[in-house]
């Protein structure tokens, strides 16, 4: 639908729809996705804690391969475990002032006992049982305020790969906290929610990914993801 012209006095309103998103602006989630509904060049944008917060342009190094290496790891994991979702910069509606739009999240179907679900217009809402998040210059952004918002709202696994720092920081919410993951004696991180879903993170560090697929298929090749895998296929769909 075009714009019309404003004639006379606009009201606050209809001014408002004219406002493009601006790093730092305060908002109600619902008009944090009007403006940005309205600014389809925008490729992310985020309300956290009612502050939007609008990323720089993305870096190769610091950011683009460290997100395409994490999708690839992540979506090897997708393809072998049916009933489970990736999502590649997907919104999140989580609660009226927190709207996330997460590097990468894994989900449960909602029918296999996933705590999130698909709306009618196609976002996410609740929580997805785990997010990952590459923080080249967001550290602080992803490791407070953004960890707490995904604790509060019952995000089980939270993964944050600071790659300028090469560190990383996998989480599991254990009675209402974040713990971290510790790894195996062989040094590999497993995920507590997705059986098989392993990560050497030393590898992964070191920029030794071919490792760190043969690791992952070691873990899907593990009788934990076997029987995860049967327990989402006897699972009866709506």
């Amino acid at each position: 639908m075009s714009r019309q012209p404003l004639v006379g006095k606009p009201n606050s309103r209809t001014e408002q729809q004219l406002l493009p998103l601006e790093n730092g602006d305060r908002l109600t989630r619902p008009e944090f996705e009007r403006r940005y509904h309205a600014m389809p060049n925008c490729k992310k944008a985020e309300l956290i804690e009612g502050v939007v917060y609008m990323p720089s342009p993305v870096r190769f190094t610091p950011h683009a391969e460290p997100h395409g290496l994490l999708i690839t790891w992540l979506g090897v994991y997708r393809a072998m475990t049916p009933g489970v979702r990736l999502g590649d910069n997907a919104t999140i509606r989580l609660d009226l002032d927190n709207e996330p739009q997460p590097d990468a999240l894994l989900r449960l179907e909602e029918s296999l006992g996933g705590e999130s679900h698909l709306t009618d217009d196609d976002y996410v809402e609740g929580p997805p049982e785990f997010i990952a998040e590459i923080a080249a210059s967001t550290a602080t952004y992803d490791l407070h305020d953004k960890k707490q918002v995904y604790r509060r709202n019952g995000v089980q696994e939270y993964l944050v790969w600071r790659v300028s720092q090469t560190q990383l920081d996998w989480f599991q919410l254990t009675e209402g906290e974040y713990i971290p993951i510790e790894p195996d004696e062989n040094g590999v991180l497993r995920s507590l929610v997705f059986p098989g879903l392993w990560l050497d993170y030393s590898k992964l560090l070191s920029g030794d990914f071919s490792g760190v697929l043969a690791v992952l298929q070691e873990g899907l090749n593990s009788p934990e993801h076997a029987q995860f895998v049967k327990q989402l296929s006897e699972n009866p769909q709506n």
